[in-house]
């Protein structure tokens, strides 16, 4: 059985070994160093991680990962390349795959497509299949709350999925899964997705889903 989070994750560690601490990231404001803080943090810091989706908690997140920021980046990178400890939730039978095959791919594209001269890249036909069986949960999730207009996710060899608030105009985007999935997480704006319906739908979703 394929172990995808794993994957991404010696991917992810490989791309941010690469860049060095102070590259860009698409994760607005944060560098590579921070990027790096907050992976050791979530899966090192259960009493920080909840910050990361509790805005009440979000002062105590930031004030920990800054702090693990000011440690040497290899620090940094060597306790993510090592996993998650014994007594971390992502540690449980599964937790890992479960939880951070999406993550770890998006945050590798962050460090990825921040870059100028990135091109598209594609993924293992098993690792893409992946993350379309976890595209509907996640995009009814992120996506379909926000979105103002119904959307119809397209799959290149014809499969889809419709999410968002029905009796709305629908706008189609049509890529990867790797695609998909980076616009429902609003990185649109640096996709290859093709989009297409009513330019009032298409405008209206801009306000609140970055587009191609």
């Amino acid at each position: 059985m394929s172990n995808h989070a794993l994957a991404e994750r010696h991917r992810l560690a490989e791309l941010l070994a690469a860049a060095g601490p102070d590259a860009p990231t698409l994760c607005a404001g944060w560098t590579t160093r921070d990027l790096a803080a907050h992976l050791v943090i979530r899966e090192r810091r259960a009493d920080a991680a909840a910050g990361i989706r509790i805005d009440a908690l979000a002062g105590w997140t930031q004030r920990v990962q800054s702090a693990y920021a000011e440690r040497p980046y290899e620090e940094l990178l060597k306790l993510f390349r090592s996993g998650p400890p014994v007594f971390s939730f992502f540690a449980l039978p599964g937790a890992d795959e479960a939880a951070n095959t999406v993550e770890y791919f998006v945050h590798a594209e962050d460090v990825r497509r921040a870059a100028k001269d990135w091109t598209p890249q594609p993924l293992p036909p098993g690792r893409a299949e992946a993350l379309w069986r976890r595209l509907p949960l996640l995009a009814r999730l992120e996506a379909g709350r926000r979105s103002p207009v119904r959307l119809t996710l397209c799959h290149p060899d014809g499969r889809s999925l419709t999410i968002g608030p029905a009796g709305t105009p629908t706008v189609r985007l049509t890529g990867d899964p790797s695609e998909l999935i980076l616009f429902t997480y609003g990185r649109g704006t640096h996709t290859t997705l093709t989009t297409d319906g009513p330019e009032d739908a298409l405008e209206a979703l801009r306000h609140v889903l970055p587009l191609p």
